[in-house]
């Protein structure tokens, strides 16, 4: 066995490195080290995170990392993550990882970790890592994807006709770009919706500068592929005339993904969600089409039943897995 040592992450050096690590280990969803830096520089510095390289040989063979969840923020939660490049697994290097990132958060008195993983087979090693340690996977989400190529658009002709009659507009973040209402809106809207959401978990309402960096300024996010549901003349006092949106990002391999789909309540059973979707489908499909993927929860029927309506099939799930580590200790 190679010896390999451990050290802090150098930012922003390591980020090449540490993008060739995670890409060997995750290659279904790549990043580039861009993206990385641009992720770190819009943390919030409040919150503790710390993050650990192991080098072998002068090369970066695994990353891990351990902080707040400012998505779902308890002081003494903590969200993880850890890879290590397929040719360097069986030597010890994750376990050495792992458990010099745990005494970090441990000394900061941590009850509970948190990680993803799937049931894809390139995660098989990191569920059996995680179980032999005591993580449970405590939530699941479903993937699905389509490809624009195969859903037959036009169909959808009739839904956006009705709802235009009904006043009801569907609005590119492009177009609304100059509306100088429109980041408090939508980070308004956008919390409402999530309350909505299944996720088994209480979520953070995270202050306005740092939603509009971390969300309407990452540059995977597609503006004129994410759609606003827009009713003029209603002024509501928080989301003003915006009743639902829908984002799409895109990922550096070509992929498309939704980040978010919601409305307002009084506004659902009209098909606005479905019609956000397929507003962003035929923008895609003008564009040259691709594929896109979604996450839903097992609770969320009704958005489960309207994918699958869509076209999208599902492919994979993933799980969220916790370690309360006063049970274990």
């Amino acid at each position: 066995m190679t010896p390999f040592t451990l050290r802090d992450l150098r930012k922003p050096q390591d980020y090449a490195a540490v993008a060739d690590v995670l890409n060997a280990s995750q290659p279904s969803w790549p990043l580039t080290p861009e993206l990385l830096q641009t992720w770190e520089e819009v943390r919030d510095p409040a919150l503790f995170n710390t993050q650990l390289v192991a080098e072998q040989d002068g090369r970066v063979v695994a990353v891990g990392a351990l902080g707040h969840d400012d998505f779902a923020f308890e002081d003494w939660r903590y969200f993880g993550s850890l890879a290590v490049h397929p040719d360097a697994r069986g030597q010890g290097i994750g376990t050495a990882l792992y458990d010099a990132l745990l005494r970090r958060v441990g000394e900061r008195g941590a009850r509970e970790v948190r990680t993803m993983s799937s049931d894809e087979a390139v995660d098989a090693p990191g569920r059996a890592f995680l179980e032999k340690r005591g993580y449970v996977a405590a939530w699941e989400r479903y993937e699905s994807r389509l490809d624009t190529a195969g859903v037959d658009l036009a169909r959808f002709d009739g839904l956006l006709a009705s709802l235009a009659a009904e006043g009801v507009e569907l609005r590119s973040l492009s177009e609304l770009k100059d509306d100088p209402q429109r980041d408090r809106w939508l980070w308004e809207l956008d919390w409402e919706l999530f309350q909505d959401v299944p996720m088994g978990m209480t979520l953070t309402k995270r202050p306005l500068d740092a939603w509009v960096r971390q969300e309407l300024e990452d540059p995977t996010l597609a503006p004129e592929l994410s759609f606003v549901a827009v009713r003029p003349g209603q002024a509501d006092p928080l989301t003003g005339p915006y009743v639902g949106y829908s984002t799409l990002g895109r990922n550096p391999s070509g992929f498309y993904y939704i980040g978010m789909t919601g409305v307002k309540r009084g506004e659902r059973g009209q098909g606005v969600a479905k019609a956000l979707k397929v507003a962003a489908m035929r923008g895609l499909n003008a564009a040259g089409g691709g594929e896109i993927r979604t996450f839903n929860d097992p609770p969320n029927v009704a958005m489960i039943g309207m994918n699958e309506a869509l076209g999208f099939k599902r492919t994979s799930t993933r799980y969220r897995y916790e370690l309360q580590l006063e049970a274990t200790s």
